[in-house]
């Protein structure tokens, strides 16, 4: 079990330079930059991943606090017995002052000094949106909350297609939606893995995968040709209830509890990295309908939830099947 060490931007050890305060403190090692102004500010990220040592974090919160920047929150993690150390730093600067790759130089000395096997940066007011396809078959609840979360601007990513192995008409409400918005949706005949090559060629330029209820299983072949992160959502019911029509199976045996499960694609069917899970209680007052209903709308922000903590950078690997979620 591991001891999680929850920081905040409260700690005096991050007050270096407090920002938009009458009140400002600061080490006098690095007293505030006069040419900075809260209109400049913007936010950036910064998780980090490397053998636990002492001083990771003195160093992490003075490379920002040297350029300027403030430290709003912070997360660390050790595990128990095992000598990695994890964080995830939310910070404000000044871009004027510390330059984007004035930024990757700092942290890339920072990982050759604690030989680092992740560091990565992300300033989403900057960097272009991750790019994603949408993979989905005849069930589209998971699709169409996501394209309404992309259009409202609760995913902060920009999808390049939506490909399916279901033949949707004209006057379906995922094709207009798309129409409107100039999405391409590709649908290819689900023959067995004949349409893996397709896909690929579809979702070269791609940063990663969503797969929006796709009942097919992807083929090792694709996945290793990919080589890139895939989501995946799936019901709680499994392995319980499975095969055909599982709600009623669940319906019919009187569960309490369901559920949903967002997790990383694997070569091991369903058995990914989980990146978040939702439960709610059922009852005997729920009938198949109602069932049904309840059972979706946790599959859509379970899935929802997974996507922004992957853009947000809060999902690091943790060992062989198990993630750090921030």
């Amino acid at each position: 079990m591991g001891i999680p060490r929850r920081l905040c931007s409260s700690l005096n050890l991050f007050q270096v330079v407090r920002f938009g305060s009458k009140k400002k403190s600061y080490s006098s090692l690095h007293p505030p930059n006069p040419s900075c102004s809260n209109s400049f500010l913007t936010h950036g990220i910064h998780v980090f991943q490397c053998p636990d040592t002492v001083g990771i974090v003195a160093k992490l919160s003075d490379c920002i606090a040297s350029r300027g920047g403030n430290i709003l929150a912070a997360d660390v993690f050790v595990p128990q017995n095992k000598r990695v150390f994890y964080s995830r730093n939310v910070f404000v600067f000044d871009p004027v002052v510390w330059p984007r790759m004035q930024m990757e130089e700092d942290f890339l000395r920072l990982s050759k000094t604690f030989n680092a096997m992740r560091s990565v940066i992300r300033v989403p007011a900057l960097d272009p949106k991750y790019k994603i396809a949408i993979v989905a078959s005849k069930q589209d609840h998971c699709l169409i909350d996501l394209l309404h979360g992309w259009q409202d601007g609760r995913l902060s990513v920009d999808i390049t297609c939506v490909i399916s192995n279901h033949f949707r008409g004209p006057e379906s409400e995922v094709i207009r939606f798309l129409e409107m918005h100039g999405v391409p949706y590709h649908y290819l005949r689900p023959t067995e893995n004949k349409s893996e090559p397709e896909i690929l060629k579809l979702v070269q330029n791609t940063d990663f995968l969503v797969l929006a209820r796709y009942t097919r299983i992807l083929s090792s072949t694709f996945l290793r040709s990919y080589g890139k992160d895939i989501i995946n959502i799936h019901h709680g019911l499994l392995p319980s209830f499975s095969g055909i029509n599982p709600s009623k199976q669940a319906v019919d045996a009187g569960v309490k509890l369901i559920g949903a499960t967002s997790h990383f694609v694997t070569e091991e069917h369903n058995a990914g990295p989980i990146i978040e899970q939702m439960v709610e209680r059922v009852c005997h007052r729920d009938n198949l309908q109602s069932f049904v209903q309840k059972s979706q709308n946790l599959e859509k922000q379970c899935l929802s939830s997974a996507i922004r903590s992957y853009c947000e950078l809060r999902v690091l690997p943790y060992e062989e099947k198990k993630t750090v979620v921030f």
